[in-house]
């Protein structure tokens, strides 16, 4: 793609993104981006999703590119814009988005002037982004773009910014607009490096596997099951489980490991090998004294995130590759060098896991949550498992219901790596705005939200823009009318149990009506017995439907 005939700066962005492989551009336009509305009726295929405020721009984006492993774009305005945007921004840096994020500014020079809402941007995003930089002439704005979306989508991937003076935007002259570069990173370990990981997988006894986002950013769900078989190793998700991991149902996943320090050890000190593939090493929330990681543990890491590598704990093999590219090639190796002998010892390790296994906690959580059908106020742990009893084959779940939701992933299966999305960075008011986005990238799918009311009130106007563009997704309120989380931290760390700043009763917030005002059908639950009917009228409905849920609201 390339022309010297003279074009707007307005109008070479938005070809530019589109030559990067961009669909949707998700904004909240103000006077400075102006150019860029008005450059969008020359480029009707690149569809503008409008959100209410630049905080849920970036989520919904940052939900496009989870569902879809793409690079996404977005757009807010000036200073406070960026501002707003912070902390979605936070939470695509944590997941490694490969997100293009700019934000229109004030005309060179008149920046100066220090005019109403002008701050220097790049400083504002460089924290947060691989790549930030202003655009200070024209000519160089493809050059600028190519890059920002080079940088992006290399891994390990993550968001960049551009700040994009109006005069750019505005001007006119004879540009070379270039063509897209993307870096191959599906890269295999050398055939010396296979065997030296193999020799030291086959060499273990008890070994154990952390698995984590690479499996869904490599598309390796098929292969960390058949790597699990392989070696004949339980498979753990990693401490902060955001995303399909690990196949749920195979015999091999043993669950998410928490993140509480002593309980993660005590798991964790019976193997004499941690193998962790695409994963973090065992972060954590709040500090504990204990350390999490068994002293003197031998651990392994495969992956594309250098920095992760060795970062808190010695490595004794730290092997940079592709995750997919990696265990293909490791598979057939440990297979063949195995022989018959290992794939017995692999045959019983796993057999000797099948009573504690993933599949039988859940059978022996359902038996016990059964009980609770007649509970009231509604249990956290009934409401999740009809949740997953209500969800079609091909359903999405959204998650950010943090102490009601506590017992969801013990109950739902990952059974495709695009099947769950949690809250990863631990900074809440991202689900609302990011199941926009992750319904935007998988249309013909339904999608369940469960979030908190808490988290809800971050980023309750979103609901807007599900209900404009009329997107199959459920959102379930959990309402325990307070910070729940916080009460309980409260009372377990300092034996406080007066919480101040903490309930939201008077007044109460009418969930249902707050939907019904922004476009959505509602409904108020607190009826046990009308949980899983309205689930299934709402899903089968195949449009943006709000429960609100009063839940329990016990703390200790």
């Amino acid at each position: 793609m390339s022309s010297l005939n003279r074009i707007a700066g307005r109008l070479a962005f938005l070809a530019l993104l589109k030559d990067e492989g961009i669909t949707h551009l998700f904004g909240n336009p103000g006077t400075t981006e102006l150019p860029i509305m008005h450059a969008l009726t020359d480029h009707p295929d690149l569809k503008f999703v409008l959100a209410l405020q630049e905080s849920l721009v970036v989520a919904m984006a940052d939900g496009y590119s989870r569902a879809s492993g793409e690079l996404v774009a977005c757009n807010v305005h000036v200073a406070p814009g960026l501002g707003n945007a912070l902390g979605s921004l936070f939470n695509a840096k944590f997941t490694g988005t490969p997100m293009i994020l700019t934000a229109g500014q004030q005309e060179q020079g008149h920046g100066l002037t220090e005019p109403l809402l002008y701050d220097s941007l790049v400083p504002m995003a460089a924290p947060l982004v691989k790549w930030a930089v202003e655009v200070n002439r024209l000519e160089d704005l493809p050059r600028i773009i190519r890059r920002a979306a080079k940088v992006a989508t290399t891994a390990p991937t993550g968001p960049v910014f551009i700040s994009l003076p109006g005069d750019i935007l505005n001007e006119e002259a004879g540009i070379e607009l270039g063509h897209a570069t993307r870096v191959d990173t599906a890269m295999r370990p050398t055939d010396a490096g296979v065997d030296a990981l193999t020799g030291r997988l086959l060499e273990a006894q008890n070994p154990a596997i952390v698995a984590g986002p690479e499996i869904v950013t490599s598309d390796a769900f098929r292969e960390i099951a058949e790597f699990a078989d392989a070696l004949g190793a339980p498979a753990y998700q990693q401490t902060i489980p955001y995303g399909a991991h690990f196949p749920s149902e195979h015999r091999a996943f043993m669950g998410a490991l928490g993140r509480d320090q002593k309980r993660v050890r005590a798991t964790l000190e019976i193997y004499d090998l941690l193998v962790f593939v695409g994963a973090d090493v065992l972060r954590m929330s709040v500090w504990d004294p204990a350390d999490a990681m068994p002293q003197d543990m031998p651990i392994v890491q495969i992956g594309l995130n250098d920095w992760e590598m060795g970062k808190n704990y010695p490595t004794e093999l730290a092997v940079r590759g592709d995750v997919k590219e990696t265990l293909r090639a490791l598979i057939p190796v440990m297979r063949k060098k195995g022989g018959a002998t290992h794939e017995k010892t692999a045959e019983a390790r796993l057999s000797a896991v099948s009573d504690t296994n993933w599949n039988a906690k859940n059978a022996a959580l359902r038996e016990k949550t059964a009980a609770l059908a007649d509970t009231v106020p509604i249990a956290g742990d009934w409401l999740m498992m009809q949740i997953v009893d209500s969800l079609p084959d091909n359903a999405m779940v959204v998650n950010e219901g943090l102490t009601t939701a506590n017992s969801l992933l013990s109950l739902l299966p990952y059974r495709d790596r695009y099947s769950y999305h949690g809250l990863a960075s631990g900074g809440i008011g991202w689900a609302i705005a990011a199941s926009v986005g992750i319904s935007l990238a998988q249309p013909e799918r339904p999608v369940v939200s469960v979030i908190g009311d808490g988290s809800a009130m971050y980023s309750v106007q979103a609901l807007w823009t599900a209900a404009h563009l009329k997107l199959p997704i459920t959102y379930v309120i959990c309402n325990n009318k307070g910070y729940r989380i916080i009460k309980q931290r409260l009372l377990s760390f300092h034996g406080n149990d007066n919480f101040i700043g903490m309930d939201f009763e008077d007044p109460e917030i009418d969930f249902s009506g707050l939907a019904r005002s922004l476009g959505m059908t509602a409904e108020r639950i607190e009826d046990p017995a009308a949980v899983r009917p309205a689930l299934d009228k709402a899903i089968a409905s195949g449009g943006p439907v709000l429960l609100d849920v009063a839940v329990e609201r016990s703390v200790g």
